[in-house]
């Protein structure tokens, strides 16, 4: 069944599914680029500082060697003395140990950033499970460790052979040689073999890494259901949108009709728009306060009847007060003067109706 489940996943994985993966600490991970990093900076650490970490260590050896009949051995002076010499080893190491914890850091920082998730020490039956154990053991992880473990023991064996069997009557002459001169041959042939090993390592650890990505990139591909599922989290039901949308479009169509009753003057293009207007004095412009297209115009042409509010035809400015102002937003600058026009002619109408009233 898990392998019919892994066999739907044929998606590429969204943002949010990969953003989950890391939120649960699922991220890529290749040791070889860690262990490449470790071994590189054991490598510059040895080159940079090997001369100077020996020379200090020696010179302060040798002034203890050199003067071990002054030094005083009882209780105090045995603290004393093991107190000096952890000092003085600290002090040489530090800056080497210190650029390995950097390259350790490093190894990792550079794959992927810090995680802090619970979720890879939380109990769970398939970490104690013998039938997972057994697949996981037999699992292409690790058929594909066990063979990099097998290429990188047959290369890097095989560069060690290639750079010592020159030097083998070099070698085999170094118990004749002095403690200085056996130090300064060790030291130039291990730069020679780490200089190798890091070489090959860094390919082993390329290689290792795309492996380890296309593993993580397939662990985290989505069936058809998982993303029409996530679609359904992240932007609702198609069908529940729809009728969220048509809600609000009522409520909308609900709030402008009954903001018509105030309207000053309906200015329509006679059968298609119809556009509401309100003006009081004191306004700086008139406000548009609803409109419509055809079956709503022709409810908000009905509604200014019932009211009494004059309806004035003019095409063009009702098209253009349609597409340019939104409700309950002055109309532009440029439509001042058409609008004022007949805000003009409808207060004087009122005018002379209120006159021709008894």
């Amino acid at each position: 069944m898990a392998d019919e489940h892994d066999s739907d996943r044929t998606e590429d994985p969204t943002h949010k599914r990969l953003d989950e993966a890391h939120e649960r600490g699922d991220v890529v991970k290749s040791q070889e680029v860690s262990t490449w990093f470790v071994i590189g900076g054991g490598a510059l650490m040895l080159a940079a500082f090997s001369g100077s970490m020996s020379g200090g260590l020696t010179t302060t050896f040798r002034g203890f060697i050199a003067n071990s009949h002054q030094i005083p051995v009882d209780g105090r002076g045995l603290i004393a003395l093991t107190a000096r010499i952890e000092r003085e080893v600290l002090a040489a190491v530090a800056l080497p140990f210190a650029v390995l914890v950097v390259a350790a850091l490093a190894g990792n920082l550079i794959q992927h950033w810090l995680v802090w998730s619970t979720d890879p020490i939380k109990l769970k039956f398939s970490k104690i499970s013998p039938l997972a154990g057994l697949k996981r053991l037999f699992s292409a992880q690790a058929l594909a460790n066990f063979a990099k473990g097998l290429v990188k023991l047959a290369v890097i064996g095989s560069v060690m052979v290639a750079l010592l069997w020159p030097q083998r009557h070099r070698l085999e002459g170094l118990v004749q040689t002095d403690i200085l001169g056996t130090l300064l041959i060790t030291r130039a042939l291990s730069l020679d073999v780490l200089a190798a090993v890091v070489a090959v390592l860094f390919l082993v650890a390329a290689a290792d890494y795309m492996f380890q990505y296309r593993q993580w990139f397939q662990r985290q591909k989505m069936s058809l259901r998982e993303m029409k599922d996530e679609f359904k989290q992240t932007e609702g039901e198609p069908i529940v949108k729809g009728k969220i949308r048509q809600l609000r479009q009522a409520r909308a169509r609900r709030r402008m009709m009954a903001a018509v009753p105030k309207a000053s003057v309906i200015i329509t293009n006679p059968t298609h728009y119809a556009i509401a207007l309100q003006y009081d004095r004191g306004m700086e412009a008139p406000v548009r306060v609803a409109r419509g297209v055809d079956a709503l115009a022709l409810k908000i042409r009905d509604v200014a009847g019932e009211h009494s509010i004059p309806i004035v035809e003019n095409p063009p400015l009702a098209c253009a007060l349609h597409a340019a102002v939104e409700v309950d937003q002055e109309i532009p600058a440029e439509h001042y003067k058409a609008v004022a026009e007949i805000i003009g002619y409808v207060m004087k109408l009122r005018r002379t109706a209120g006159r021709a009233q008894p």
